[in-house]
Formats: C-alpha cells, sequence, structure tokens
C-alpha cells in the first residue's frame, strides 16, 4: 500500500502523521517512509533515535521502494496543482491532515477543490492537534467540513508528540502519561485505513 501525506500548510502534522502511520504498518510488513519535505523532518527524526522503519530521500525512493510492502510519503508543504496530479496518481490513499483553525481549514478546502476537479475520490481528511479540552473545537470543524470524507477518529495535540520528535522514536516510546493515549489514535487512523 502506498499512502501519501500531503497539505498546503506547513505545521498541520504531515511528519507526525507519515512517522506513526508507518509505525503502525510496520507492524504488518515492512515499511519504507520516503522523505520528500525539503525540512527533511523525517529524516532528522529517525535519525535522533530509533523508528520500527526505514526512511530515505525522495531521490533515493526508486531504488529502495520496491522492496517494501508498505510505503509513506511525507510531502513537502504547499504543493503545486502539478504535484497534486502526480501524488494523486501516484498512491493507493492521499491523507490530507488539517488543524482546526481557520487559515490551516481554508487552504484545506483549496486542496479539496483542486481533488475534486481532478476527479479523485482516494483521499481522507484527518483532524489533527485538536486541543484535549473543550472537545468542541474538534466537533465543530467536524461540522464545518460537511459531506468530506473525514476519518472517525482524530488527533489531539499531546506534549508527548513533541517529545517523541526530540527523542527519535514513536510516541508510545516517550514514557509521557499520554505517549500510549495518543498512539491508539494512531492506530485507530491505520484501523480505519485497512477497513
Amino acid at each position: 500500500m502506498i499512502i501519501t501525506i500531503a497539505s498546503f500548510k506547513g505545521g498541520v502534522g504531515k511528519t507526525t502523521t507519515a512517522v506513526h502511520l508507518a509505525c503502525y504498518f510496520s507492524n504488518l510488513g515492512k515499511t519504507l517512509v520516503i522523505d520528500g519535505d525539503p525540512n527533511h523532518s523525517a529524516t532528522g527524526w529517525a535519525a535522533r533515535g530509533n523508528v520500527p522503519f526505514k526512511v530515505v530521500d525522495i531521490m533515493q525512493a526508486p531504488m529502495h521502494s520496491r522492496n517494501y510492502e508498505h510505503i509513506i510519503i511525507d510531502t513537502a508543504a504547499r504543493p503545486s496543482r502539478e504535484d497534486i496530479e502526480a501524488l494523486v496518481d501516484g498512491c493507493d490513499l492521499l491523507i490530507l491532515p488539517t488543524t482546526p483553525d481557520a487559515l490551516a481549514m481554508e487552504a484545506l478546502l483549496h486542496t479539496v477543490e483542486l481533488l475534486q476537479e481532478l476527479g479523485t475520490e482516494d483521499y481522507r481528511i484527518l483532524l489533527t492537534a485538536i486541543p484535549s479540552r473543550p472537545r468542541k473545537t474538534g466537533d465543530m470543524a467536524r461540522e464545518a467540513m460537511g459531506g468530506l470524507p473525514l476519518f472517525n477518529q482524530s488527533i489531539r495535540r499531546f506534549v508527548a508528540y513533541e517529545k517523541a520528535a526530540l527523542e527519535g522514536v514513536p510516541v508510545y516510546q516517550t514514557g509521557d502519561a499520554n505517549g500510549k493515549i495518543a498512539w491508539r489514535e494512531y492506530e485507530q487512523v491505520g484501523q480505519e485505513i485497512l477497513q
């Protein structure tokens, strides 16, 4: 399975989502993360610690990808129309993470308009960085997106993700009190992808 994570806005959890979905899929088979972000965030995450999957640069992808059952692609923010067309054509599922703030949701809606113009339905929206309290923020974001294809599970904002990125490990290995709760949310997203 090839899953691409993309967004017109940075800071919405693209790399965090790529890393944790790769952790989920690594339990099911050999998993590769292709780091297509110029910031090389996934590469840095893996280099700082220990993750259960391989990370390669986009230029190394052709050589490595044939050896893996699951491929997660972390893309650069603000892809062009041509990039979106290529991403849609080159994956089984395009995941669009978004935070519930107005600017991120506006960028998301531009992406969705483009996907609708291209006639694709192979995408789903993942709400990320939802405040734990009050939960109304996530509910309001869901309502604003009406009939768009959303994951049932959203991802709450936890300090455990910052610790995980700094330590170079999955969130469940941080020792943070909320690390296992955060991981269960990504496990649920993985299960939704497989359904």
